[in-house]
């Protein structure tokens, strides 16, 4: 259904995989629309429980297509480009009421490690890596990096990483405390189908909840997270996967989620 983008759904993992391998899976116009619409689709459909984004080829994601934009800098508006293109990107990932896996197969670089960071949780291959190279072409940070990394690694490891554009291996990374996971290159499918299928059988509403629980906490004091917290808690209370885990643990058995 796609051009660009290679897009299932099994078992209630729906992969959401770029597919511009000849080029690093960098974006162009047909591939930030076809990721946008996969990610809504991703987000609409009742069976899809978690969402796993990752790459074809090398790379993950190497940003923006600059050969795709040769010759038209002076004429182009960045500023509608980020805002049409990349922040619907983001925002869909971040505001999906499901878990998003990042599954770094090899470099995320500009919009693409924007990309990755932007997922709630990253498995990455020893071979992965990460780099901020905006400033490498004279630009500043978009797609969320200076929203994410100064919270992930503090203000002055953040400053390092995106003005010098140093690179930042799958192994620093862990050390930073921003991927979940560092495994060989032939482990990665296995981990992230293990952890995408724990996430499929898990309680997809309070997963949602908690998504916009930690977003929330972002821009809010801790009076207004504890009033919060009680909403949240109510409405999962609610639930009917907060029913079956209470049957479950009292008939000292394995819960069967449905994510309702």
């Amino acid at each position: 259904m796609y051009n660009t983008v290679l897009f299932s759904v099994e078992g209630g993992v729906c992969s959401i995989t770029l597919n511009r391998p000849d080029v690093f899976n960098s974006f162009n116009e047909e591939l930030s629309a076809e990721f946008i619409d996969a990610l809504k689709k991703a987000n609409k459909e009742a069976e899809v429980r978690v969402v796993v984004i990752s790459g074809t080829g090398k790379a993950f994601c190497s940003g923006q297509d600059l050969k795709d934009i040769k010759g038209k800098t002076g004429e182009r508006s960045l500023s509608e480009s980020v805002v049409r293109r990349y922040n619907p990107m983001i925002l869909a990932i971040r505001e999906m009421a499901k878990p998003v896996i990042c599954k770094l197969n090899g470099v995320a670089a500009g919009a693409g490690a924007s990309l990755a960071l932007a997922c709630d949780i990253i498995v990455a291959a020893e071979t992965a890596s990460l780099i901020e190279v905006f400033a490498n072409v004279g630009l500043v940070p978009d797609s969320g990096s200076s929203f994410f990394l100064p919270r992930l690694v503090g203000y002055n490891k953040a400053f390092e990483l995106i003005t010098l554009a140093s690179k930042v291996t799958a192994k620093e990374a862990l050390d930073l405390g921003f991927i979940y996971k560092v495994v060989a290159p032939e482990a990665l499918d296995a981990t992230v189908n293990k952890l995408a299928q724990r996430y499929a059988t898990g309680p997809t509403k309070a997963y949602g909840m908690v998504k916009k629980m930690l977003n929330k906490a972002y821009t809010s004091g801790l009076n207004d997270m504890l009033q919060y917290e009680a909403y949240c808690q109510e409405l999962a209370g609610k639930s009917e996967d907060y029913t079956e885990g209470v049957t479950a643990f009292v008939e000292k058995r394995k819960p069967v989620f449905k994510g309702k």
